[in-house]
């Protein structure tokens, strides 16, 4: 079977693996050393946000090298590509049109036309909830907004309220439901009021699995408390492009918003699939996100790529995966409300560029992807962060953290932000035996002792990071926080040349699903299912054949 490697795409493949070679003698430590200015060299600043990369296995060299394979790609022409709506989702044949939903100026596309309509009936959707004009069927007020959906309809979402929890304005309280397990929507449903609760169906075709049946749980719910079926229609807003299915279910068709076939699910917090954002935070912030994300928008279509975050983040990636031998990335953002950020990064990055075949349909003979994982400081301190110092696995990291909280405990702001600052230190610095036996001397510990402890307390140290730092966790920087992420996806793509706005990957596992859960339903296994598959239906069938 034909293979595309990266040697056949780029014609310095040779010279990057040969400077990949040198830094096996060369650390980290030693280059800080050598230039009192790596730090100003390596750090570039836009849109509020601030990327220090200088504590990453790379030279001049190395960048320069970096940049040529970004020039042999095509990089700046593949960023007009998706900036003027070219259809960049080849295997869909439709374009990646994201950017449209945070335009700044006057509308002018009929895409960009069509989020000015949506943004304003949004707007008059949650200042009418706000205000208490929007009453519940029994005419009270609405006090809570629970959002069904999944995937891209929820980690978004979800990600982004938590994490402008200091802008909340109190008028509604906002809660997610996601997971087909129905403990989830259950255990909500116990510390709700029904008659001043309003749902957001979040689904653009209206029958995927889980927010179906949880919309239908939800529906029923209502039903139960007493909500007759043609009052529905002032507890479910919809966001989907199945106006019909909507309707049938209850909601008024002036209560769907729209989702567009050029806007994929994990990009779509921009659009009205945001609305809890808006919903808590208000309009205003909502816009002032949709701001800060078009300001990295900009900056991704205009500055050099030496000077570009999104371009620099996904060169680092692009480097570490292909001749570092790395295949994760830990995203550890030193600020509680960014905890849920990694599982967000998660989706947009393993699902886009989770491919194996180039945008031709040839399959690759080199890593594509990575596995992105972590959560916030200084949690992870006390617990993975032993692998990250001391394992034998090296990994990128993201550290992000704010130089100013919105909370008055400054002095624990001080730790957190120490903390974040000293673990990257410590990553690339290490701790030498020479060191360690000169510490543990200066401790009063015996020579014989120093022996046997000595080598278990070295860190090997040479472990690269980049820190993404912003003054303050505000709507416009989140907004241009996740733009940027957005935007590295999409350049690894194209350095990659496979194809980061589809996901054929997640179709295969939801057809069987179907297919094991009508064998539940009727307990007609298929006799030429694997003789596992077989066995675990059967032993549910039997736990539950009494209920």
């Amino acid at each position: 079977m034909q293979k595309r490697t990266l040697s056949d795409l780029y014609n310095n493949w040779d010279q990057l693996v040969e400077n990949a070679t040198s830094w096996e003698g060369r650390t980290l430590k030693q280059a800080f050393e050598k230039d009192a200015n790596r730090s100003a060299r390596y750090t570039v600043s836009a849109t509020g946000l601030e990327l220090d990369f200088s504590k990453n296995h790379i030279d001049e060299t190395t960048l320069s090298l970096l940049l040529d394979v970004a020039k042999q790609a095509d990089l700046k022409g593949a960023i007009k590509r998706l900036m003027r709506g070219d259809h960049v989702n080849n295997t869909e044949d439709r374009p990646a049109l994201h950017s449209a939903l945070r335009y700044a100026g006057k509308a002018s596309s009929p895409e960009e036309k069509a989020v000015e309509s949506t943004l304003n009936k949004m707007a008059g959707l949650i200042e009418s909830v706000h205000s208490g004009e929007w009453k519940g069927y029994k005419g009270d007020k609405i006090t809570d907004v629970v959002n069904i959906g999944i995937g891209g309809s929820d980690l978004g979402p979800r990600m982004v309220t938590k994490a402008l929890t200091p802008f909340h304005t109190g008028h509604v309280n906002v809660h997610f439901v996601a997971n087909i397990d129905g403990a989830e929507i259950h255990d909500l449903t116990q510390t709700l009021n029904a008659d001043t609760t309003l749902f957001l169906v979040a689904s653009k075709s209206f029958s995927t699995l889980e927010t179906l049946e949880n919309s239908l749980t939800a529906r029923r719910w209502m039903l139960e408390n007493g909500c007759a079926e043609n009052e529905l229609r002032h507890h479910f807003v919809a966001i989907s492009s199945k106006v019909d299915k909507a309707v049938e279910f209850g909601i008024d068709a002036d209560n769907v918003y729209p989702l567009w076939d050029w806007v994929g699910g994990r990009y779509s917090l921009w659009s009205a699939i945001g609305m809890p954002i808006a919903f808590a935070v208000g309009m205003d912030n909502f816009r002032k996100l949709l701001s800060g994300a078009n300001a990295m928008d900009t900056h991704f279509a205009e500055a050099p790529p030496e000077k570009n975050i999104p371009v620099l983040m996904a060169l680092i990636v692009f480097w570490y995966s292909n001749f570092m031998d790395t295949d994760t990335q830990a995203i550890l953002p030193y600020a509680y409300h960014l905890q849920l950020l990694p599982a967000y990064l998660q989706q947009l990055e393993m699902e886009s560029n989770g491919k194996s075949v180039t945008k031709e349909g040839v399959r690759v003979d080199y890593q594509t992807g990575s596995i992105v994982w972590g959560t916030e400081g200084t949690n992870g301190q006390h617990s993975f962060h032993q692998l990250l110092h001391q394992g034998t696995t090296t990994m990128p990291i993201d550290f992000i953290a704010t130089l100013q909280a919105h909370h008055p405990i400054d002095h624990q702001h001080k730790y957190l932000f120490a903390n974040c600052v000293a673990q990257s230190q410590a990553l690339m610095t290490g701790r030498d035996l020479a060191t360690t036996e000169t510490e543990l001397r200066a401790a009063g510990v015996s020579e014989s002792e120093i022996t046997t402890l000595a080598e278990h307390k070295v860190h090997p140290g040479n472990r690269p990071s980049n820190t993404i730092l912003m003054d303050k966790l505000t709507p416009e920087t989140l907004g241009a926080l996740v733009a940027a992420y957005e935007h590295k996806v999409y350049t690894l793509g194209t350095l990659w040349n496979i194809n980061s706005y589809d996901q054929w990957g997640v179709e295969l596992g939801k057809l069987l699903g179907t297919h094991i859960a009508t064998a539940i339903d009727t307990t007609d296994i298929p006799g030429d299912w694997d003789s596992s598959t077989q066995t675990l239906v059967r032993k549910f069938n039997e736990a539950n054949k009494s209920i």
